[in-house]
């Protein structure tokens, strides 16, 4: 039996993953590791916590499943899109702390872009904003706070990279400094219309091209490892929406699906039509082979599945995450509570990174059962505002139809049937529902030649439930209104 190993590295855990001939789990290891906040909206991970996860995920679930590197023909990587690190190219070791896709402390630095008009230029050649989510003001940011780093990089001593790049090149031993197209694409660094790192960009935030790692397709080679115990080629790489967008055999243009984990986020598949959003979503690439590359439209939630973990953690509301669908459904239908999940600010279409989280309708009968309902539902609102911008955008045909559903948080039954409600669409969950793994696994396991060709992957999608909307359309348009309302009221309060 042939394998292919899976890196599934997330925001707040690390996924080793094992998938067989037939594309099915053959086994899994996980390890949850720190978050760290220095600050109000500052978000940090320990490089090496990182890096020790995969580490031991990976030999753990080998050994698991009873096999050796000789047994895996490739690995592919997937991961926490646009947080950045910047490390030393003789040691291998970070400068600073990887600051998180979710940071938001370059905000004052983004505003000064947009204030000399900027930020036209920077969407105009990627696709994006200018706005603290993306890894090229986290890279300013880190040059010019470590003492001597900017002189280091000048010199060509420091490399920069997203988590992809980073692990390859530990798993590399420094041999390859890379990255494929899907994370490259968000680090505001690169432009998608031309295919390469932008000049003007880098110059502007004084960051040394000789910083940046060699770009790829998504299914390539991306060097060898003996991190198995063996060498074992690395063939496949996607930011882990893409990764999900590929999972879910999203290949048509016009297909659209929905990622629901630590965040949310919504991709449209345009072909190879870039769209330039009048609704501040963002321009992307869904995934590139063969030099090619296939464009989407993007919508970023940046709370999705930290609101259960709020209420957990935070609010000790819940024991367990998987308790809030049932606490849920015993909320009082005659309270109307909403909560506005802004704790690090408000992704699109919003884009306002000094919001901070907000909760309305509450009276001295609401309790735990209202706050896990109105968290489940908070995601759904978010989606259609989402949904609501790429059908303004899109004119290659009708967006939102049906989504395709995947992440964590879409075992919530109750989730999906309010997302279904609240977007009066067709909701349809797989049968796997982590896909971004699966898509990593068969974008290396397709360039090793295990798994078949596009066409013939996308048969095997498989439903595990269909959710239909059943709510009235009059009560969806008085939701949605108040829940504008809410948006409104959180963006009013600066706290």
């Amino acid at each position: 039996m042939t394998y292919v190993l899976a890196i599934d590295q997330g925001t707040t855990s690390t996924r080793a993953m094992v998938f067989d001939a037939n594309l099915k789990v053959a086994g899994v290891a996980q390890q949850e590791f720190a978050q760290h906040f220095p600050h109000s909206g500052w978000v940090e991970h320990d490089p090496e916590d990182i890096w020790r996860t995969v580490e031991e995920t990976c030999k753990e679930v080998l050994a698991t499943v009873g096999i050796t590197a000789a047994d895996v023909a490739a690995i592919g990587i997937t991961n926490q899109r646009e947080t950045t690190l910047v490390w030393d190219r003789e040691t291998g070791e970070a400068i600073h702390n990887a600051i998180v896709w979710q940071d938001r402390r370059t905000a004052p630095f983004c505003a000064e872009l947009k204030d000399e008009g900027f930020e036209d230029e920077i969407t105009h050649r990627t696709g994006l904003l200018a706005d603290p989510y993306f890894s090229g003001t986290k890279v300013h940011y880190i040059l010019n706070t470590v003492e001597g780093a900017k002189e280091a990089a000048e010199a060509g001593r420091l490399a920069f990279g997203t988590v992809d790049s980073f692990l390859i090149w530990r798993m590399t031993e420094g041999a390859s400094h890379v990255t494929d197209a899907t994370n490259a694409a968000r680090t505001m660094l690169y432009n998608i219309r031309d295919g390469k790192w932008d000049d003007v960009i880098c110059q502007r935030l004084g960051i040394p091209l000789s910083m940046l790692p060699e770009v790829r397709d998504c299914a390539s080679d991306f060097g060898t490892t003996s991190l198995l115990g063996g060498q074992t080629p690395i063939l496949g790489v996607a930011g882990d929406q893409q990764a999900a967008t590929l999972g879910q055999a999203c290949f048509q243009p016009g297909m659209l699906k929905s990622t629901y984990g630590t965040g949310c986020f919504a991709l449209l598949n345009t072909g190879d039509t870039l769209v330039s959003s009048t609704n501040r979503l963002l321009g992307t690439i869904a995934y590139q082979f063969d030099g090619k590359p296939t464009y989407a439209l993007e919508g970023s939630i940046f709370n999705a599945g930290t609101v259960v973990q709020w209420l957990r953690d935070g609010v000790g509301m819940v024991e367990a995450a998987d308790r809030t669908d049932a606490l849920a459904e015993t909320a009082d239908p005659e309270q109307n509570v909403m909560i506005v999940p802004a704790f690090t600010g408000l992704g699109a279409p919003w884009w306002d990174p000094n919001a901070r989280g907000a909760m309305f309708g509450i009276t001295r009968a609401t309790g735990p059962a209202e706050f896990a309902k109105a968290a489940l539902e908070s995601v759904g609102y978010q989606t259609a505002d989402l949904i609501q911008a790429m059908q303004a955008d899109w004119q290659g045909g009708d967006a939102g139809q049906v989504l395709r559903v995947d992440g964590g948080m879409t075992a919530s039954n109750a989730a999906m049937q309010f997302l279904s409600d609240i977007l009066g669409a067709q909701v349809d969950r797989p049968e796997v529902l982590e896909t971004t793994a699966v898509g990593a696994a068969w974008v290396a396991g397709m360039w090793a030649g295990v798994y078949p060709q596009p066409e013939e992957f996308a048969k095997s999608w498989a439903l595990e439930k269909r959710f239909e909307p059943t709510m009235a359309p009059e009560t969806r348009s008085s939701k949605l209104a108040q829940w504008h309302s809410a948006v409104a009221g959180t963006q009013a309060f600066q706290g």
